[in-house]
């Protein structure tokens, strides 16, 4: 019994999030191909994942960014609010500097894009499963690169959102309306509408099209 009970102990418990299906399939498959690692669970948004996160205590979390009702970022620092010691590993098919700059922010350990997730998924969880970090060698680069231009740096850092705010913006690009935010998020409608009319003021916003194409261009939410 006591034997059992130690292999038991050295399984990793990893928790998929990614709003296609097809996708989730295929990762789960790969994933429990390798002896040792079990998927615990797979969530179709951000806000399934933290609900998920909470019941499962997964080890490891692979998230999404762009997943509907609440990204993969801000679904890693709730995540990492409720249960410090997960390791998250962000997926996407975006590489910008500002998107691991906000992977990096949201705490997540590791960063890999979709493209290269049959040659680098295993050893991208191989490393959380180690509590190291996982980086391509051009996402470092990029984030070398990034250090060496610090002015730049300080002005992404400016207009810096509130997790409240992510979540606001977020449901707004999406289409949301101010009354479907505030049941979201369970806010009165007075409160949700003057969330978004700070935002707009805070990034220099002018219209719902502007706020849309802010989310968008800042990985809050994707277009495919």
């Amino acid at each position: 019994m006591s034997v059992f009970r130690e292999v038991s102990l050295s399984v990793l418990r990893i928790l998929i999030a990614d709003d296609h299906e097809v996708a989730r399939k295929g990762i789960r498959a790969l994933l429990e191909s390798h002896v040792g690692w079990e998927v615990c669970g797979e969530a179709r948004d951000g806000r399934e994942a933290v609900d998920c996160a909470s019941r499962l205590k997964p080890d490891v979390l692979l998230l999404d960014i762009g997943m509907p009702n609440l990204n993969g970022l801000d679904a890693a620092r709730q995540i990492l609010a409720i249960t410090p010691e997960a390791r998250i590993l962000i997926l996407t098919v975006h590489d910008s500097e500002q998107v691991v700059r906000e992977v990096l922010a949201a705490g997540a350990r590791g960063f890999l894009l979709k493209s290269d997730a049959g040659r680098d998924l295993m050893a991208a969880v191989e490393a959380m499963q180690h509590r190291r970090t996982f980086f391509t060698p051009r996402v470092a680069q990029m984030l070398l690169d990034g250090y060496l231009r610090p002015k730049e740096n300080d002005a992404l850092d400016k207009c810096v959102l509130t997790p409240r705010e992510r979540e606001v913006i977020q449901l707004v690009a999406e289409g949301k309306t101010t009354k479907e935010v505030a049941t979201a998020l369970s806010l009165s409608v007075k409160t949700a509408e003057t969330h978004r009319t700070n935002l707009m003021r805070k990034l220099d916003l002018h219209s719902i099209a502007d706020l849309t194409l802010y989310a968008v261009r800042n990985g809050i939410v994707q277009v495919y």
